[in-house]
């Protein structure tokens, strides 16, 4: 059976972290060059991500939830909507039963989650918590997945960017020194997705 791989907000190069058959992208902007029936454009901001229910193996998020406002207004200006809880429903809406995220975002309180103008969704070590769990804290927001946290951790960066290589002696070791003095800039987040397995 074929796996399927969807990278979120990659620019013209999507990745496949878990090594999967197919790699599918989307992204704000189509880049020259790339074959439409694997790589769509949507701003995942306002729209929703646009593959069926159920169709992934994977999605991973690579220096891509800090660029996702929390709050908007509503087209009307009468309310507000909340776009980073809606791409977590999307990612869990897209993903198998037991389907993984991978994430790798610079968090709090490192500068580099903060230096970039772009940068407005900040997230920090227990930001798991909405989206994992019985029920997730995100339900408050109108969040209806469920997501198990595999791994929710300070990332040797940009080591991180192959979640099922381990790292060696020398890099955990640089790894658990850049820990020890907060140093590590990124936060990785590995979840897996569930979701009942349709009958």
């Amino acid at each position: 059976m074929t796996t399927r791989h969807l990278d979120l907000g990659c620019g013209p190069v999507p990745r496949n972290p878990y090594h999967c058959d197919e790699v599918h992208a989307v992204d704000l902007a189509l880049p020259a060059g790339v074959d439409t029936s694997r790589f769509a454009q949507a701003n995942l901001s306002l729209e929703p991500i646009p593959h069926p229910d159920s169709s992934f193996d994977s999605v991973s998020a690579f220096d891509f939830l800090e660029h996702v406002p929390r709050v908007l207004a509503t087209a009307d200006g009468r309310g507000t909507r909340f776009p980073f809880i809606e791409l977590m429903d999307e990612i869990h809406r897209v993903l198998k039963p037991a389907g993984r995220f991978f994430a790798l975002t610079p968090a709090y309180p490192n500068e580099e989650a903060f230096q970039d103008p772009t940068h407005v969704n900040i997230l920090t070590d227990g930001t798991w918590k909405y989206f994992c769990g019985e029920p997730p804290q995100a339900r408050m927001y109108g969040f209806s997945g469920n997501f198990e946290m595999r791994r929710n951790e300070r990332a040797l960066y940009p080591e991180a960017f192959e979640p099922t290589v381990p790292l060696g002696w020398r890099r955990e070791m640089r790894r658990r020194r850049l820990l020890k003095t907060g140093r590590l800039t990124h936060l990785m987040w590995e979840f897996v997705c569930r979701k009942p397995v349709a009958g």
